[in-house]
């Protein structure tokens, strides 16, 4: 008998391995493959190992056992031992493959090719495209021990792997499983396969479906990031949720982000916060010298904006005061270009540089007057009631009823330059940083080029535990629901002399996923600058939600006038395609947006349908609401889709940046129907050469593309896979607001779609009604919405009468062939409008009452 922690082939599932390396080939169902696989590589069936899975549920081991023939391990040997060891695991040439890998140190994002030599650097997974067997083949290099591995590119059509510890004193020589092949029909299966089995194997994460989200998924919010960056403040964060409520879309979760912590700067007085500090690379060097809320957020005194006459806030100061940290970082760089060609211009640059000082210096002057002022005569409040952090919270959620969630911003080492050695009880030090030879082919980086510079105040590995509790139940105790914990993949920069990246990470998330569990109720936690294998594999039993994508940039900061548009592209390809791996582990957070950017509309199409929390970083008075109550109710929800948003199996291979042809095409489900949104982000991507993002102007134009209900993957949710057996569909397209019929055997939809633009695409079953089921039907939803399908709640029919629960107000529009005898909103007789294409509305009130749930019947 096994052991309780090993799971073991029951014989019912006993099948042959679709895999069979030999004569150096690698084939998958008699089909190579791979090709030149050296003599030193070994293949593992799954079955064949022994797998620590102590606590998987039943149903989940079961389903990867089901499928263990499917999949197995890839290892290699060396003859002497290394810390960092690379391999060939083969080659291939003439094969479409699909990978993601990393363009920065914590970022991911898609790439295509052919061969094994257009792999990118630093390659999480490579899906390959099996069509002599119309299916699919993944790889994924793993951790094994304490090393953790990726995929590089080799010479003629070589995939190389490469196993490292991320620490000289820790080597090896073989490995058995240091990367995980699977087999499947179906592209979507086969993720999700091949992650519960790593689940199964290695029981250092958990998949999402074991998991509990944050509460606010179903939420709308709002961010401080691009609103105020470091400069956000009190009084800010006051008038910007008062924009919100006075419009009547209150946010229901509100995200502090950076600015609100203790820091400084090593020269400066290690007692004292930093000053004047605006843009990102302003704090990239600073530590935390407390871990409590800074200056401006620990002088907040209980009540002092309840009053009628709370201090007023100026926006225009808040973006003059961005707009000049955005100039003095141009001219910091424009100073190390002059000093590095000893340009004659370097004395004028500084002097510039000087003046944009002292112009910051009088804008924060008068923010600083505002923040520091009292409550006045007319507040209640007396010197004994709280301060700070605790005290902000409470008053913030006396003034706006419906704020349940109030999070704050930190990074994984607690401040971009982790703690100030001796300024805390912890125990840390500053530890250089060192750059592993595979991150040489990412994005030039200022957030490393600055940590590299200052070092890492790290909190000793066995002091991870106290740490993060010492933080977060102090932030518990204040109000504060949750944290964004940024800047995670920072540890393999300092994992040297602490046992290597994988063990520095052990001790990391699991003093964080204790932390959570009893500070945050346990998914109180939004992941950032996490995207790399060892924070999946190493850092989600507990996480369960994170971001899909880099930051969303309002313009390019490198200064290509044109990056206003093309940036947003580039942001929805990587929050499409990553979700295809992070999607097992945790639920794609998208990120914010400003509602009133020149690609606001784009960005919102994309939220709508994401499957996750929608909210935005507008600056205090800039917003577009008609947009914004697109997106959300009146009570702050949000008709969100069921699963997450996936790129359709036609795009997979494709190039929908730069290929002057692909629309990307994203798919998702809805209770009753299906969505997928055609989006033309063509215009920009990486550079391989080049090793950066960049614009492709040339590709910034008008294509055209296609849309069928048969690309809806309606089989990967058990409650719609029903809907994938339908005759018949309406598709309601919900900008050009037109209906179309579609069969499973119609020709595809065809359209031509201009930069920057996208349509959505609702695919609702048909259902026979009326006495002699002559009629068709079907609920499309909430035009004035854009997930317009999101909103139905309940579908029932019941002898000649459809009922629903449609939650929301605005016209509500179904398909049916025929108009109904009657139509009742709420058990009242109401007037409705039919129209010979089949449309049928009517006018749907919020009542706050029912919580903005109307009951429709309609009589056929």
């Amino acid at each position: 008998m096994a052991p309780p922690n090993e799971a073991t082939l029951n014989p019912s599932y006993s099948f042959e391995n679709v895999f069979d390396l030999s004569d150096a080939k690698f084939y998958v169902k008699g089909f190579p493959l791979l090709t030149q696989v050296p003599h030193n590589v070994s293949f593992t069936p799954f079955s064949s190992k022994s797998h620590s899975s102590d606590d998987a549920p039943p149903s989940l081991l079961n389903r990867v056992l089901a499928a263990s023939h499917r999949g197995g391990f890839l290892g290699f040997s060396h003859s002497d031992p290394s810390d960092r060891l690379m391999n060939s695991l083969g080659s291939f040439t003439d094969r479409n493959f699909l990978s993601i890998f990393r363009f920065k140190t914590w970022w991911s994002t898609q790439w295509v090719g052919t061969s094994g030599s257009d792999l990118q650097m630093e390659t999480q997974w490579v899906l390959l495209h099996v069509p002599e067997l119309n299916s699919y083949v993944v790889i994924i290099p793993i951790i094994e021990a304490s090393f953790r591995s990726a995929l590089h590119p080799g010479s003629d059509g070589h995939i190389m792997i490469c196993a490292e510890s991320g620490s000289t004193k820790v080597k090896a020589s073989s490995f058995d499983a240091i990367a995980y092949i699977h087999f499947s029909e179906n592209p979507y299966t086969l993720m999700k396969e091949a992650f519960s089995a790593l689940r199964v194997h290695l029981n250092t994460f958990k998949l999402l479906e074991e998991k509990n989200l944050p509460s606010l998924v179903d939420k709308f919010g709002w961010c401080t990031w691009d609103a105020f960056y470091l400069t956000v403040q009190p009084i800010g964060i006051w008038h910007g949720l008062k924009d919100f409520a006075d419009a009547g879309v209150s946010p229901r979760f509100l995200i502090i982000d950076d600015g609100w912590q203790s820091i400084n700067l090593d020269g400066g007085d290690p007692k004292e916060d930093a000053k004047n500090l605006i843009l990102c690379g302003d704090q990239m060097n600073a530590r935390l010298h407390r871990l409590d809320e800074c200056g401006k957020f620990r002088r907040y005194k209980s009540g002092q904006f309840l009053g009628p006459n709370p201090p007023p806030f100026d926006p225009n100061n808040a973006k003059l005061l961005i707009g000049k940290g955005i100039e003095l970082e141009h001219l910091n760089r424009d100073k190390e270009a002059a000093k590095n060609t000893q340009s004659s211009e370097l004395g004028l640059i500084e002097s510039k540089i000087q003046t944009v000082k002292g112009e910051i210096d009088v804008l924060f002057g008068g923010a600083e007057q505002i923040e520091k002022k009292d409550c006045g005569s007319s507040c209640s409040c007396k010197e004994e009631e709280e301060y700070g952090m605790k005290a902000f919270t409470k008053d913030l959620r006396t003034k706006f009823k419906g704020l349940d969630n109030i999070y704050v911003w930190h990074a994984l080492c607690g401040a971009w330059g982790g703690v100030r050695p001796g300024a805390t009880t912890l125990n840390s030090k500053l530890v250089p940083c060192k750059l592993s030879p595979g991150l040489d082919g990412t994005m030039h980086d200022l957030a490393v080029v600055r940590i590299v510079e200052g070092s890492i105040g790290l909190v000793h590995p066995d002091h991870a535990s106290d740490f993060y509790d010492s933080m977060h139940s102090y932030l518990a105790q204040s109000g504060v629901t949750g944290v964004k914990v940024d800047v995670i993949h920072c540890l393999e920069y300092v994992s040297d002399e602490y046992g290597g990246r994988v063990e520095l990470a052990k001790a990391y998330y699991d003093g964080l996923t204790n932390s959570m569990a009893k500070n945050f109720n346990g998914s109180g936690l939004i992941a950032s600058m996490q995207q790399c294998n060892d924070f999946f594999f190493l850092g989600t039993k507990q996480v369960s939600m994170g971001r899909a994508g880099d930051d969303f940039w309002f313009q390019d900061p490198n200064g290509d006038p044109m990056g206003v548009f093309w940036l947003q592209g580039v942001h929805m390809i990587h929050c499409s395609y990553n979700s295809l791996w992070m999607s097992q582990m945790i639920l794609p957070d998208w990120d914010m947006f400003q509602s009133n950017h020149v690609c606001a509309k784009f960005h919102a199409a994309s939220r709508a349908i994401c499957g996750g929390p929608i909210y935005l970083s507008d600056h205090v008075g800039s917003h577009d609401f008609d947009l914004i109550k697109k997106l959300v109710f009146p009570d702050g929800t949000i008709p969100k889709c069921i699963h997450f948003l996936l790129p359709t199996r036609d795009c997979l291979f494709k190039n929908p940046l730069f290929d002057h042809k692909t629309v990307l095409k994203i798919w998702n489900l809805n209770k009753y129907g299906g969505v997928i949104g055609t989006f033309n982000c063509q215009g920009a991507g990486w550079d391989p050469k080049e090793h950066r993002l960049r614009g492709y102007p040339e590709c910034y134009k008008s294509i055209d593309g296609s849309v069928h209900v048969n690309e809806v993957e309606w089989d990967q949710n058990d409650e719609t896979a029903p809907m994938g057996e339908a005759e018949e569909y309406v598709v309601y397209l919900n900008q050009a607001q037109e209906l179309a019929l579609m069969t499973p055997n119609s020709e595809p939809i065809e359209f031509t779609i201009q930069p920057s633009s996208f349509e959505l695409y609702s695919f609702v079953p048909i259902t026979k009604v009326g006495g002699t089921g002559s009629i068709k039907f079907a609920p499309i939803g909430l035009t004035n919405m854009l997930n317009n399908g999101g909103v139905i709640q309940e579908v029932e029919y019941v002898e000649g009468v459809a009922m629903l629960k449609v939650k929301g107000d605005g016209q509500f529009l179904a398909y049916s062939s025929e108009p109904p005898k009657k139509f009742q909103v709420n058990g009242s007789d109401v007037d409705f409008e039919w129209l010979p294409n089949g449309k049928l509305m009517v006018n749907l009130s919020w009542i706050q009452e029912d919580n903005g749930v109307s009951d429709l019947a309609i009589f056929f």
